[in-house]
């Protein structure tokens, strides 16, 4: 196959590796940018001066001399513009408004209890236009919406099927672009997580990631080699209905002994189940002040969550599984049964080097990973593949 480009690509390229690793490592001086990129010193300097006239970095200074002129330090302006992140769950929906380096200016949660499109639709717009109301004076202003959602996502940001939701076919993207105007990327949520595990949590730097999203449902973000992984046609990922009970309990989306009927949320919908509650905030709770029937499930979750864990571990042999969503908080009675589990039915090779943890943005990192998108699709990422 042949590769050819103008020299606009290769200056747009070059501009793209400059300004994403400014980002990445601000502050940083022109030179450390050279020896980072490979590129050479006159270049670095014609395109940090492009980007500062863009307001999308800054200097300041003087930074740590080498023995001659002490240096001018660069930064990402963050407050260049701003993005809103929205996490569409099957209870509630989350949003957040964050600066262009992921820090969050606003959030908002609210309860959700009916999922008729018109009414869903109607609450998303509504978060995000208080978002909006709440964003500060930058030179952009707002640049775009990413959104999270609990289904299949097609490239188009259209919704094919979220079984959680009762969502088939649904253009989310174009329905939120109409209303606001500005780009909107929608992803799934697990996709969203693994993104924003990967730039701002605890899997910073790791190539060979599994996000798992555990709440209402179960989903998994999938990084291999340091990228998001979304099969043939985008829609890997879906782990949450592979079959852990073959004439297990009939799911909703078609399928039969699904792990998330038996490692989410869903669990509290069982109605011969002697719980104190049917919230994991609620059972948390319980289980602080040692109720049984809190422990006893709590157990019986971690373990389903380990029989579904090994079998993702044996599949992609990963270096680090997250675990994050609505039953992170759950985390001090999970992972006792979770990791027991996963001792002792994975494949001894997979379990080498691997680490098992919960995540720190908890319930955060799915929004933020979609206001992450949202930045991306912003600021650009243009590269080669061949």
């Amino acid at each position: 196959m042949k590769v050819t480009g103008d020299q606009a690509l290769v200056k747009k390229i070059n501009k793209s590796i400059v300004l994403h690793t400014i980002r990445k490592h601000s502050p940083i001086s022109r030179a450390k940018v050279s020896e980072t990129t490979g590129l050479n010193k006159a270049t670095v300097s014609n395109l940090v001066a492009e980007l500062c006239t863009e307001q999308l970095v800054t200097e300041a200074g003087p930074g740590i001399s080498s023995g001659g002129r002490k240096p001018l330090i660069l930064h990402f302006n963050s407050m260049a513009g701003s993005v809103v992140g929205i996490e569409l769950g099957v209870k509630q929906i989350t949003a957040v408004l964050c600066d262009l380096g992921g820090g969050i200016l606003e959030e908002i949660h609210a309860p959700l209890d009916n999922h008729h499109l018109p009414h869903v639709l109607g609450e998303m717009k509504g978060i995000i236009a208080s978002l909006i109301a709440k964003a500060p004076d930058t030179p952009y202003g707002i640049v775009g919406i990413g959104a999270g959602v609990p289904g299949m996502v097609d490239e188009n940001g259209v919704v094919l099927f979220a079984p959680n939701l009762g969502w088939e076919m649904v253009e989310l993207r174009d329905l939120l672009e109409e209303e606001f105007g500005v780009p909107v990327t929608v992803d799934n949520e697990a996709n969203a997580g693994a993104q924003g595990e990967l730039n701002f949590g605890v899997a910073r730097d790791i190539r060979h990631l599994l996000y798992i999203s555990a709440g209402a449902g179960i989903g998994s973000g999938i990084i291999i080699g340091g990228e998001l992984y979304k099969g043939a046609r985008g829609y890997a990922g879906e782990t949450g209905h592979m079959s852990i009970e073959a004439d297990g309990q009939p799911c909703s989306c078609g399928n039969r002994g699904c792990w998330e009927l038996y490692a989410s949320e869903k669990t509290y919908d069982q109605p011969d189940l002697h719980l104190p509650a049917r919230t994991t905030p609620e059972l948390v709770r319980y289980a602080e002040i040692g109720q049984e029937d809190a422990l006893r499930h709590f157990n019986v979750m971690g373990e389903a969550l380990g029989i579904g864990l090994t079998n993702v571990i044996n599949s992609f042999n990963p270096e680090l599984i997250v675990i994050g969503g609505t039953l992170s908080v759950a985390r001090d009675w999970l992972i006792e049964p979770l990791q027991r589990v996963v001792a002792e039915r994975t494949l001894p090779y997979h379990k080498q080097q691997l680490q098992i943890v919960f995540s720190e943005l908890s319930s955060r990192g799915a929004m933020i990973g979609a206001a992450f998108a949202a930045v991306m699709h912003f600021l650009g990422d243009t590269r080669v593949t061949l």
